[in-house]
């Protein structure tokens, strides 16, 4: 038996859009669960002391000549994409901010509350219509001429949507976000994704799989679905060609996902000494191990003809504080200047008002060119040791890094407990990404004895009692995961637990 959806999740829910995503999960669900089985034995080798390099069984793709599939034209230019959570304001302020796409975010901006997720897509088929309009009583907003292409992030292959159940298990967060979106809105050009957090081809393959199957299944031609993937693993960084070649019908190429990527290289390596990074602030865009991966994933895209796309500035505007807005702006105008000279092809920002400063870097590199995608970086030679020489980055862990970092992720797991995923602390732009490395770091400092447990639990209680009310669960919380003896594999995952359980949405049950 089916429960029914109630109330405004009716319009959502249908009974087709249910028996959709069930299929896609009957379908789809025990792969990704050998997929995410497969994660958890290489993360065992590599605490076991396995090393990572590129694949010798896959060689013969990275060593031949292929191209993936020309995108549609109004794909051609992305030199500024903004990002930010599904929330009816945010969706329309997007739209109208002058960039050429704007992703809409279910994962790490998204605090996936059952609220959340579903007024998400109803915010999003709305978006596509051009109906979208919000009133707040003092302000009015709706969509204005020439809106940005929509593109859609689907939380990662690791996140389970708890409200919805198949056969008594609950369906991937991945597979019921894509699923619902792409049914509701595949003959409303809702056809753009971001794809975040892949570890390997192997998990390309199967959003290929299922974007194959999803599009049959609809009555839509193969290669309607177009899908940039997030290079926000260490992993994947070791399988960009790999990945590229698994989606080359679908795919729109590559992100630069650099927060996400940070953290990964703690999770995935942290535990070895030559690992350990500096504060986070020491941790730029170009210390030698970022600017080789960054390197790297323009060359390839643009050998096989793939867009490459710049990552997040984390610093935001101020439109009070006429200091800290020129701060934010000379900060993000030299960090795009860079993404440019490097030949990405285009962007991210998080504020409107940081798209004027980004297009105009990009418009300077670039011309009258859509992209950069024929300029090929043959001066580009990045080797394993490149990518894996964390052990050169300059900086300290230092009394104030580790301040920041719990104060940080505290205010931000209250925030995302709260439902807001995509939160302003300190000028900077915070996220689930951006969490996650600041209780990884402390983590690790832990384990290498750069900090001890007594300063994170006396810092802890310190920024407690400065930030007052209010965060007593979520420093708990936080604390508790910086400090485990075993690292746990994502924040969001605990945080989850309490958010379901509060959460009092509907339950949603399909039996075979």
């Amino acid at each position: 038996m089916r429960a029914p959806a109630e109330g405004r999740q009716r319009e959502i829910l249908t009974n087709e859009a249910l028996d959709f995503i069930a299929a896609l999960q009957r379908e789809f669900g025990p792969k990704r669960d050998a997929l995410l089985a497969a994660r958890r034995e290489r993360q065992t080798a590599l605490d076991g002391g396995a090393t990572l390099d590129f694949l010798p069984s896959t060689e013969h793709i990275r060593e031949s000549d292929w191209r993936v599939t020309p995108v549609p034209s109004d794909l051609e230019v992305r030199k500024v994409e903004i990002t930010g959570p599904t929330d009816r304001k945010m969706v329309i302020n997007a739209l109208n901010s002058g960039a050429r796409v704007y992703m809409a975010d279910f994962e790490d901006a998204n605090s996936p509350t059952w609220e959340n997720c579903i007024a998400g897509q109803r915010n999003l088929t709305d978006a596509l219509e051009r109906t979208i309009e919000l009133s707040t009583g003092e302000k009015r907003y709706s969509l204005g001429p020439n809106p940005a292409v929509l593109f859609v992030r689907p939380r990662g292959w690791h996140l389970e949507e708890r409200h919805f159940e198949v056969d008594g298990e609950p369906i991937s967060g991945s597979l019921f976000d894509f699923g619902l979106y792409f049914l509701r809105n595949h003959g409303r050009n809702g056809r753009y994704l971001y794809l975040p957090k892949l570890e390997s081809h192997l998990e390309a393959r199967l959003w290929n799989d299922v974007f194959v199957w999803a599009q049959a299944r609809l009555g839509v031609p193969l290669g309607t679905i177009k899908a940039t993937v997030l290079v926000e693993t260490i992993l994947a960084a070791f399988e960009m060609d790999e990945i590229l070649y698994e989606l080359r019908d679908h795919s729109a190429g590559l992100n630069a996902g650099r927060w996400d990527y940070i953290f990964s290289v703690i999770k995935k390596l942290g535990h070895r000494p030559e690992f350990v990074l500096p504060d986070r602030s020491a941790v730029t865009m170009a210390v030698p191990f970022m600017r080789s991966y960054c390197e790297l994933l323009v060359k390839t895209c643009h050998r096989r003809g793939a867009h490459a796309m710049g990552g997040m500035a984390a610093f935001i505007p101020s439109r009070r504080d006429a200091d800290v807005n020129a701060t934010a702006l000379a900060k993000v105008r030299e960090d795009k200047e860079r993404e440019a000279s490097q030949g990405f092809d285009g962007t991210w920002v998080a504020h409107p008002d940081l798209v004027p400063v980004a297009l105009e870097c990009f418009d300077r590199v670039l011309g009258e060119r859509p992209n950069q995608i024929e300029r090929q970086r043959g001066d580009v030679a990045v080797g394993a040791a490149d990518l894996l020489d964390v052990a050169s980055t300059p900086g300290q862990v230092t009394a104030e890094g580790l301040r920041s970092n719990v104060s940080v992720g505290i205010q931000y797991l209250a925030a995302w407990l709260n439902g807001s995923g995509a939160v302003a602390i300190d000028n900077l732009m915070e996220d689930a990404a951006t969490a996650e490395i600041s209780r990884s770091q402390i983590w690790q400092w832990l384990h290498h004895d750069r900090v001890s447990e007594a300063d994170v639990r006396r810092v802890t209680d310190e920024e407690l009692e400065r930030l007052g009310d209010g965060f007593g669960e979520a420093g708990k919380l936080f604390e508790q995961i910086a400090t485990e003896d075993d690292y746990v594999e994502f924040l969001t995952l605990p945080a989850y637990d309490r958010l379901v359980a509060a959460d009092t949405g509907v339950r949603l049950q399909s039996d075979t």
